[in-house]
């Protein structure tokens, strides 16, 4: 799993109840913290400021008026330094594009597995 041990504050964003008990279990189980979960693009936005964590984990299509790329942009806009993974199924590759051409650090494919998650967490704290 992952070879850091540190205990990280993350903020997870998806419209999908299944991914986020999923990503809330793997990341309990790597000892990580859940400071906020968001289901759309605003409260993204909003949850972020609130609760500054340590990384964000987003999906990279969202209900609503603000979609993942938009999120990641203004997130990066405010805080230059924050860590951000997109989340996303295959065939999105254009907007992965976007979005780390934006700001994010780097993007997982769903379906999600705890492997995969910790690679992509190492990845951005190396960043």
């Amino acid at each position: 799993m992952s070879d850091t041990h540190i205990k990280l504050n993350i903020m997870l964003a998806d419209d999908s109840i299944l991914i986020l008990r999923k990503l809330e279990a793997i990341l309990g189980d790597m000892g990580h913290n859940i400071v906020a979960k968001a289901k759309n693009g605003k409260d993204a936005i909003e949850l972020y400021e609130q609760h500054n964590p340590d990384m964000l984990i987003l999906d990279i299509t969202m209900p609503g008026e603000f979609d993942g790329i938009q999120v990641c942009r203004e997130i990066k806009s405010n805080y230059p330094d924050g860590k951000i993974i997109m989340c996303t199924s295959h065939g999105q590759e254009s907007m992965v594009r976007d979005a780390i051409k934006v700001g994010a650090k780097s993007y997982i494919l769903k379906p999600v597995d705890a492997e995969n998650v910790a690679m992509h967490i190492q990845k951005a704290l190396n960043s």
